[in-house]
């Protein structure tokens, strides 16, 4: 299996320009106490996606350029469905998970690759499993970048 088949992006990733019109998605959190179930409150926060991704991989911050080189920080396509890749239709959401390859091991996890917060996950299995390779397709894009060197460094370091 190559690296394609499992990103379906091409060398040109990083020729488009990011996405001027930031894509928004809410966040619930759970306030309260558990003992007193009437004491506790739901906020709803807004972020961007790329707020969301930079906020989960903040321990990880390579994964925060694959993401940016992969799908301009896009979890949804303009008509609000989940976002396809530009040459494997296949590939979905802001870490471009390739269906065909992850769906079945995807789901035994219990991540559901179409929604932010599956398709991130998912894509830390990866990272734990493989590193950046899954995603070297794109790698003329993240590759140059601090994150990547300071990744690079520290995997020749081990």
């Amino acid at each position: 299996m190559t690296a394609s088949s499992i990103t379906g992006m091409n060398s040109t990733a990083n020729i488009f320009p990011l996405d001027p019109t930031p894509e928004i998605i809410e966040i619930k959190i759970e306030k309260g106490s558990i003992a007193d179930p009437k004491k506790i409150t739901i906020e709803k926060t807004v972020i961007t996606v790329e707020e969301y991704v930079r906020n989960y991989f903040s321990d990880i911050p390579v994964m925060v350029e694959v993401a940016k080189c992969e799908s301009r920080f896009r979890q949804h396509d303009a008509k609000g469905n989940v976002l396809r890749g530009e040459e494997n239709k296949s590939d979905l959401g802001v870490m471009q998970i390739n269906k065909y390859y992850h769906e079945v091991d995807s789901e035994k996890l219990g991540y559901d690759i179409v929604t932010i917060e599956g398709n991130t996950a998912y894509a830390r299995h990866l990272f734990e499993k493989s590193g950046v390779k899954p995603w070297s397709s794109s790698s003329r894009c993240w590759m140059k970048s601090t994150a990547y060197l300071e990744y690079a460094s520290l995997a020749i370091a081990k």
